[in-house]
């Protein structure tokens, strides 16, 4: 689209009136479903208001040349706040907060073109941290740490492309180490099981996910199923 024009949601009311510049609102204003004016854009710049056909309010936010620039936030159909922080060139950029449908606290951290990138922390529904650490291209990578449900941590070490790499550093159970070893892509490689009466229990090798060849190290009533 270039030039002048009007958009209209599916109900027929008008939307948005102005000038175009490849494909790009570049002057012209917003309106809401009343009819009203929201928002105004000069140049390609300044605050403003997308909607979709069926006029429900999708983003709100500053804009520099036709695109998402500064901070804004997204709405899913529902009109729930899904993300909230700062756009560079229409993508997400800088530090940012992605949130759950109930309004709960889903992801906040940093990102770069549009996909997590740096430092973040993870959220179950109800609150409680599910992960922290790093990020590259959306995926877990470098350091970081994993937590049960109920705020328990499960691993701390290395990702790479979202799976756990390298040597587990730490595993509690109530403060008792049940694991310790390698992972390869998550599949344990070389390991020592611990049960709770700091027995070892279990140590060898594993080949996909499986013992290859081991030796017992005590007596069965220490063995769990």
């Amino acid at each position: 689209m270039n030039g002048k024009g009007k958009e209209y949601n599916y109900k027929g009311e008008l939307i948005f009136e102005g000038e175009y510049l490849n494909g790009k609102r570049w002057n012209g204003k917003g309106y809401n479903k009343n009819g009203n004016i929201e928002f105004e854009i000069k140049n390609g710049n300044g605050k403003g208001k997308e909607y979709n056909y069926n006029g429900e309010l999708i983003f709100e936010g500053e804009y520099l040349n036709g695109l998402r620039n500064g901070k804004g936030k997204e709405y899913n159909y529902y009109n729930e706040l899904i993300f909230e922080g700062k756009y560079l060139n229409g993508e997400r950029n800088g530090k940012g907060k992605e949130y759950y449908g109930n309004g709960r606290l889903k992801f906040e951290g940093e990102y770069l073109n549009g996909l997590i990138n740096g430092k973040g922390k993870e959220y179950y529904g109800n609150g409680r941290l599910k992960f922290e650490g790093e990020y590259l291209n959306g995926l877990r990578n470098g350091k970081g740490k994993e937590y049960e449900y109920n705020d328990e941590l499960i691993f701390e070490g290395e990702y790479l492309s979202g799976l756990r790499n390298e040597k587990v550093k730490k595993n509690y159970n109530d403060c008792e180490i049940l694991f310790k070893g390698e992972y390869l892509n998550v599949k344990r490689c070389r390991s020592i099981f611990n049960d709770k009466f700091d027995k070892s229990i279990f140590e060898g090798n594993y080949l996909n996910g499986k013992k290859k060849k081991y030796k017992i190290m005590a007596k069965k009533k220490f063995f769990h199923k």
